[in-house]
């Protein structure tokens, strides 16, 4: 081979090329040689598993995909790019606008500013003008790496990129590893295709679409308050949201959809039909549910209680309250105090709501000696519980502050926890599936050895 050559696999297939290959000449090479034109749009690759930019040179040996538009990784990076144009857009009209962050998220992305006031239903329509504008100029996307004190110098004037800089290499949060999401800084210019010259730069690890036309179709949704790294100690910024996707018809149908379940919100039908309420006097994130709601809830308790009797599961029902005692002992307050409401002081000790059950189970369990004859023992309640969720997130009865959990323990011999596992899992699907629910997700969670 010579040295000017590279061996690249794509698809299982070598390739010989030139030095400087591109990710982007190694795809049409691949295309036209094995007569295979992709089936979509190719907007960026997979090279040695990471995504790249199409523009990235490739080294010898490398391992080569291409990431289609209609992929998820394809619909992220056109998000991610279409909060780039919207930024770009918005520091244009807005000059004196700070940039924070703005990651793809589903179904669309979205973008924080620092501004001298909240962005209104016109600014969104001058947002989204500008933004089509610059779409079809064809700005190109163009990476480049810089070191920290370069980027400390290019970045002097933005104060929230600056603090990013600084987490180079560290840990970040998912939003923010969209800006230092690795070793290397790096800085995307937008480049004016007819003259060359760079018109807007962002700290950004990438990847991008090749220029801003290769973005399809995108849509401003709306604003809302964020602070600064999620934290209120922090400066309250502004958030645009969007959402952009790889053709006009996938994001109608997106849109469609959001208007079909907007008509069927359940906090709009718990108004319409009589089931429960947020009243202000009571605080924000906890229901009130009324007759017609409180019918609804016993029916579906009560057929969850027989399921749970059915299954070998003993009732039993715990305090809303506890001294901060358990909760130091069960780790609650190391770990989750943040989420607990303030204590309540009297008789000499600080008192709880809780929220969660566990610790009580456990003590139902430990009061007094068992026989393995016992086990399993499977505890069940109906526990309420109450976590103080900031109030950005409390959402009618889906995110809420007070709220009663069909909640259970199963306390067994080791050998028993295979058996205890296969049944409470098809116990918890066939109980979702009785109420009508085929859409969902599991999730294990583990010990954290770091809480031990």
């Amino acid at each position: 081979m010579s040295a000017q050559q590279l061996h690249i696999t794509l698809a299982g297939r070598e390739l010989v090329m030139d030095a400087g290959t591109t990710a982007a000449d190694a795809l049409n090479q691949h295309y036209a040689s094995a007569g295979e034109p992709p089936g979509g749009t190719v907007i960026a690759a997979r090279v040695n598993g990471e995504l790249r930019d199409l523009a990235t040179p490739l080294a010898d040996g490398d391992e080569v995909a291409g990431v289609d538009i209609a992929s998820e990784d394809g619909r992220a990076i056109v998000r991610h790019s279409t909060a780039h144009v919207m930024a770009q857009a918005v520091q244009e009209l807005f000059p004196g606008a700070k940039l924070g962050i703005g990651p793809p998220v589903e179904a669309g992305f979205y973008y924080d500013f620092d501004v001298e006031q909240p962005f209104g239903p016109d600014d969104l329509k001058s947002i989204e003008a500008r933004m089509r504008a610059i779409v079809k100029q064809g700005q190109r996307f163009s990476r480049r790496a810089v070191s920290e004190d370069e980027a400390r110098t290019e970045l002097a004037k933005e104060p929230y990129k600056l603090e990013l800089v600084g987490l180079k290499g560290k840990a970040a949060d998912h939003d923010e590893a969209v800006e230092v999401g690795g070793p290397e800084l790096t800085i995307y210019d937008n480049i004016d295709p007819k003259t060359g010259a760079v018109v807007w730069s962002d700290l950004c690890r990438g990847p991008h679409v090749p220029t801003t036309r290769d973005i399809p179709a995108f849509k401003l949704m709306r604003t809302g308050g964020a602070y600064w790294r999620g934290s209120e100690k922090n400066p309250q910024l502004q958030r645009i949201y969007g959402t952009a996707w790889e053709s006009r018809q996938a994001q109608d149908d997106y849109l469609h959809l959001l208007a079909e379940a907007e008509r069927r919100d359940h906090r709009k039908l718990g108004t319409e039909l009589d089931l429960f309420s947020f009243p202000s006097e009571i605080g924000s994130g906890l229901a009130v549910f009324h007759p017609k709601g409180g019918t609804i809830r016993r029916v579906m308790e009560e057929y969850s209680r027989q399921r749970h009797l059915e299954a070998g599961y003993e009732f039993v029902n715990s305090p809303h309250i506890t001294k901060s005692e358990l909760f130091e002992t069960s780790g609650h307050l190391g770990w989750f105090k943040e989420n607990m409401f303030p204590p309540m002081q009297f008789e000499g000790a600080d008192y709880y709501l809780k929220p969660m059950n566990c610790p009580f189970h456990i003590l139902v369990f430990r009061s007094r000696g068992r026989s393995y004859r016992e086990l399993p023992l499977r505890l069940f309640e109906f526990g309420t519980v109450y976590r103080f969720e900031k109030s950005g997130v409390v959402h009618g009865l889906t995110r809420v502050r007070g709220l009663t959990m069909d909640d259970a323990h199963i306390f067994c011999a080791r050998d028993q926890v295979g058996a205890e596992l296969k049944s409470l899992l098809k116990f918890v699907l066939d109980l979702l599936r009785d109420y009508g629910l085929s859409d969902f997700y599991l999730e294990l969670s583990t010990r954290d050895e770091a809480k031990e």
